[in-house]
Parts: structure tokens; C-alpha cells; sequence
């Protein structure tokens, strides 16, 4: 995948997935859980268990991952584009094959191949605001109707992370 050109402007109809959540944990401990692989693999992820085969947080960068589940792996890159600690991210999301060449969702071929993700974090009187965007990125129209079709269930994958990273930030606050 190329992270060296800016993300596409996005087609009028592309749906996009918006997950918004408080948390009481400065920025910079929040800003952690998401570029330090020990921390990154406690809560993405949920009911799988999380490999972080690499982690560069850096442009040009890539994270390597592996959800082991009980029928196998399944396996995702990002690569990032933009990162200005401790404010945003944004990354290229894909699904791979164990080479970390990006194929089809093997559970859901028209799932979008790439998804242009951006997370901002926003502190406020010692809480963080996290913003999550996920927006298909030079999607087929069946992969954007695919992703428009699946909004509704992406709360429980997210919501499920959003809920360890929680316990996660209260256990680094001891």
C-alpha cells in the first residue's frame, strides 16, 4: 500500500463510521496505548488474542498485526500517513495475508480493502476525548455499500476495545 500520496478525497456517498468516547486519562497516557505495542495489544482486539508483529508510529510507518482466534489468524496492517504526538493518526487499515499483502476479507469480500482511519485525541481538564473516523478509501461501490450496510455492528467490535482500553487506562493510573 502507498503512504506516500495524500488520502483520496473521499465519493459524496462513502459512508463513514464515527466512534466517539471520553476518557478519564490524560492525553499523553492515551496517546500510549495506541503507539506502544505492549499497551496497543491489551485492548485491540477484543476476545482475540493480539500480535503486534511491528509497530512504527511514525509517516511512512506500519503497523503489522495478528488477531489469533480459535479457527486461525487473521492478519492487518496500517500504514500511517500523518502523526503529530499526542493529537492524531491517521493510517491506511487493511486486511492482509500473513505476508501482509493486502487481499479480500475473507468473511466479507466486499469489505472495503483499505480504510482511511483518523484518531484525535482532544484533553480537557485531565480527560482525553478520543475521535475514531473509518471511512472506506478508494472503495468499489460494492465495498462502500458493504461498509454502509455494517455501520450498525461496528460498535460492538469498537465498543468492545473502547471498554478494555478503559480498564487498561484506569489500571496505568493505579
Amino acid at each position: 500500500m502507498s503512504t506516500d500520496t495524500a488520502p483520496a478525497t473521499p465519493v459524496a456517498d462513502t459512508p463513514t463510521y464515527v466512534l466517539e468516547r471520553t476518557f478519564d486519562a490524560p492525553r499523553a497516557m492515551v496517546w500510549r496505548t495506541w503507539t506502544e505495542p505492549a499497551l496497543l495489544a491489551r485492548w485491540y482486539g477484543p476476545n482475540v488474542e493480539t500480535v503486534i508483529h511491528a509497530l512504527d508510529v511514525r509517516p511512512g510507518g506500519a503497523w503489522l498485526n495478528e488477531m489469533r482466534m480459535a479457527n486461525g489468524s487473521g492478519y492487518q496492517r496500517a500504514d500511517y500517513l500523518e502523526v503529530t504526538p499526542p493529537e492524531k493518526l491517521v493510517m491506511l487499515m487493511a486486511t492482509t495475508d500473513k505476508d501482509w499483502v493486502i487481499t479480500p476479507n475473507p468473511m466479507m469480500p466486499d469489505w472495503p480493502r483499505v480504510l482511511l482511519t483518523t484518531v484525535t485525541f482532544e484533553e480537557t481538564g485531565g480527560t482525553t476525548h478520543m475521535r475514531l473516523t473509518w471511512t472506506p478509501h478508494d472503495a468499489t461501490e460494492a465495498e462502500r455499500a458493504c461498509f454502509a450496510q455494517a455501520l450498525a455492528g461496528l460498535d460492538s467490535g469498537w465498543g468492545g476495545g473502547m471498554e478494555l482500553l478503559a480498564k487498561l487506562l484506569d489500571e496505568l493510573q493505579g
